[in-house]
């Protein structure tokens, strides 16, 4: 029987994410397990606008902007539960392809365990660039709770 010690729920801000945080919160307090939420700014939009639209001083400003949104978004997010005072719970902002960095920080950081919505972005977007929690599903190298 699989006891999580390290829970990592990525998330994109959706009410989908958040069933899936919901479910990491009960889980972690369950087995006393730690929470890492990650949140993935995907590179496709830095390459959008390199050279194309914006000079590489504003897209600076722009991605501070994004990673400072990023940052209260996620706390505002962790907040919404009050399960996640109960429990210690760790925040992270990466920049690059979302399955890949959700890989990545499994790995890293010995994750037993990934909450992940089936759900998330949608239209067009959702098309282009791919399944996120289909590719973590597809490669994780632990178990991975698909949420909807």
């Amino acid at each position: 029987m699989l006891i999580p010690t390290k829970i990592l729920v990525p998330t994109d801000f959706s009410e989908y994410s958040s069933t899936a945080l919901a479910q990491a919160f009960d889980i972690a307090k369950e087995y006393n397990a730690k929470v890492y939420v990650l949140h993935v700014i995907h590179e496709t939009l830095r390459r959008t606008l390199d050279g194309y639209i914006l000079n590489a001083e504003d897209i600076k400003k722009i991605e501070r902007d994004m990673v400072k949104n990023a940052k209260k978004n996620l706390q505002d997010q962790v907040n919404k539960f009050p399960l996640s005072k109960e429990v210690e719970v760790f925040t992270e902002i990466a920049n690059g392809n979302p399955s890949d960095e959700i890989l990545k920080a499994q790995k890293e950081k010995g994750i037993d365990l990934i909450v992940i919505s089936s759900l998330g972005r949608s239209g067009l977007a959702r098309y282009l660039i791919g399944s996120v929690a289909r590719n973590v599903l597809k490669s994780a190298e632990c178990p991975v709770l698909l949420t909807k």
